[in-house]
């Protein structure tokens, strides 16, 4: 049986490779204090998607666009203030149902190589179990373990959801609005709200997994379903 409060915020990668410098230029670093708390990424100009659970201890985030290594600060990237906070109203804290929340900047960023949105779905859909697809983010290497400040990245596999909702169970889990992946490689603590991509289209939003072990198959890693929240988004983004 699993207790709620030990559900765990799913942070960065483990068993993965360091992305080429700027080759995911959608990816978002979001801050607080100048700390890197949680991962983004960019859907457009003005807005940067990310998981609601992210702002329950910080009331004001700044986003890093643009960054390779956090460390530094002379790589081209760009510091954005938020102008306003839009999280999921039905997000259920601790459960992490609607586990979602767009960041409207202060000003629309200018497209470079380094600034790039990814697209999202336009329709509901559920994605093919098997598909093979990405994550990536910064800070945990290993359950409890080592850390970089450089982006880390690695491949993972869709699983089917009724298999995610039976390992679960249906308290935690939504076959509706979430979806979970496995692969020698995955999320595990320090980057929370970043994206799944299948193909060039961020489909998830890393949410939480299991408590003791980073990417287990016994509680895989769970991730809200984009396309379950498009008429929201749009009534948001215009």
């Amino acid at each position: 049986m699993i207790v709620i409060s030990l559900l765990l915020p799913m942070t960065c990668i483990v068993n993965g490779r360091e992305a080429k410098p700027h080759s995911r230029p959608y990816m978002v670093s979001v801050q607080s204090k100048k700390s890197h708390i949680c991962s983004g990424f960019l859907i457009s100009d003005r807005f940067v998607m990310t998981a609601a659970h992210c702002r329950e201890n910080f009331q004001v985030l700044t986003v890093v666009l643009g960054a390779h290594d956090l460390q530094k600060n002379n790589e081209n990237s760009v510091r954005f203030t938020v102008e306003s906070y839009h999280q999921h109203p039905d997000y259920t804290m601790g459960y992490y149902h609607n586990n979602i929340l767009l960041l409207k900047l202060e000003k629309y960023v200018q497209l470079n190589n380094n600034f790039k949105w990814i697209s999202i779905p336009a329709e509901e859909g559920n994605i093919e179990a098997g598909s093979v697809c990405s994550v990536a983010g910064w800070r945990s290497l290993e359950t409890n373990g080592r850390s970089s400040c450089h982006l880390m990245e690695t491949n993972v596999k869709v699983m089917n959801n009724m298999e995610c909702e039976r390992k679960w169970g249906k308290k935690y889990f939504s076959t509706s609005q979430m979806m979970c992946v496995h692969g020698d490689g995955g999320s595990c603590d320090g980057d929370s709200g970043g994206p799944l991509v299948c193909g060039d289209t961020a489909v998830g939003v890393t949410s939480f997994g299991d408590p003791d072990l980073c990417n287990s198959l016994k509680l895989p890693e769970v991730y809200t379903k984009i396309s379950a929240y498009i008429l929201w988004m749009k009534n948001i983004t215009g």
